[in-house]
């Protein structure tokens, strides 16, 4: 039903996004399977995972493929289940280029608080997936009279307590990318509009904007402080 209203509302979009970045990270495990197998931590490391000693050695890239790799099959069974639910319908409300753009910046983000506060290796699509999360109850709250909006926005609601949840309850789970993500992601809906709609004034998106230069870069640095690679 959500899916029909969203659909009336914002057109026949094709989410071609979101299919991209499944296939994405179908194909990149696949890869990692024959190449020595997703679990095991050289062939993550090997395939651009989120490991410290690499980033402070220069390969900042890492802060952004991990969001396209995982750990195990259930990790991208269940990654890609909230990938395709979630992300067919934001990209729904925001069109291809800015939904892109909404998923990357969470992701990296995420990983860079993981960066910052974490020395374990890490991978999976949970930055970008925490950024969505935080992005439908952002819509929500800055749509409170639009339907559709606000229907998606509590439609997930229980996905989001569900996830926050067992992030807490597990210790194996870089509960320091989530929360990267979900601020990421937050932030980046305060200053990605929706199409033909505002509801925030472009001082507020230039300030949000900002913020969200200033925390990466920040986080970043401190994250080679820390290291003692930043005297």
């Amino acid at each position: 039903m959500t899916n029909f209203t969203l659909r009336r509302m914002f057109g026949n979009r094709r989410t071609i996004v979101t299919y991209t970045f499944l296939a994405i990270q179908i194909i990149a495990f696949l890869l990692m399977t024959i190449n020595g197998g997703s679990t095991n931590i050289y062939t993550l490391i090997n395939f651009g995972a989120k490991f410290n000693p690499a980033i402070l050695a220069g390969e900042l890239w890492r802060l952004v493929t991990p969001i396209f790799l995982h750990i195990g099959f259930m990790h991208i069974l269940l990654n890609s289940i909230t990938l395709y639910f979630l992300g067919t319908q934001l990209e729904l409300i925001y069109g291809n280029f800015r939904f892109a753009l909404i998923y990357l910046l969470g992701g990296l983000m995420g990983n860079v608080v993981s960066f910052a506060f974490s020395e374990a290796v890490s991978a999976g699509a949970s930055t970008s997936l925490f950024g969505l999360f935080a992005t439908a109850v952002v819509l929500g709250r800055l749509y409170p009279n639009n339907y559709a909006i606000r229907n998606m926005a509590q439609g997930f609601m229980l996905l989001i307590i569900l996830n926050f949840v067992n992030g807490l309850a597990s210790p194996s789970i870089d509960n320091w990318g989530h929360l990267g993500g979900a601020i990421g992601g937050g932030l980046a809906t305060m200053f990605i509009s929706v199409p033909g709609m505002v509801a925030v004034d472009r001082g507020t998106r230039i300030k949000t904007f900002l913020s969200y230069v200033i925390l990466a870069v920040s986080l970043i640095l401190f994250g080679f402080i820390r290291n003692g690679m930043i005297y």
